[in-house]
């Protein structure tokens, strides 16, 4: 997890679950603020990635339901990147 801050307000922040899959780290799903939105990435090992904008005007809030949602989630996440399986 990382935020950056200016005036008590996180202006830029990514939060990411990584998996340790045979020795090597890889990332599994991030959000973040890259590109200018708020958006989520979940990667798949076949190097696919999908990337979905969330509807967030507040960054405070993104990063907070980030935080929890990858904390409360992150088994099913590995789950689907073991299996390889993408959502339709």
């Amino acid at each position: 997890m990382r935020a950056t801050k200016a005036a008590g307000r996180i202006v830029e922040f990514v939060v990411q679950y990584e998996a340790l899959v045979g020795g090597t780290w890889h990332a599994v799903v991030r959000y973040d603020t890259a590109h200018g939105f708020v958006h989520r990435d979940e990667f798949f090992p076949d190097g696919h990635r999908l990337k979905m904008p969330l509807p967030f005007a507040n960054r405070n809030l993104a990063f907070t339901f980030a935080s929890l949602e990858l904390k409360a989630r992150w088994p099913e996440y590995r789950a689907r990147f073991d299996r390889k399986e993408m959502l339709p």
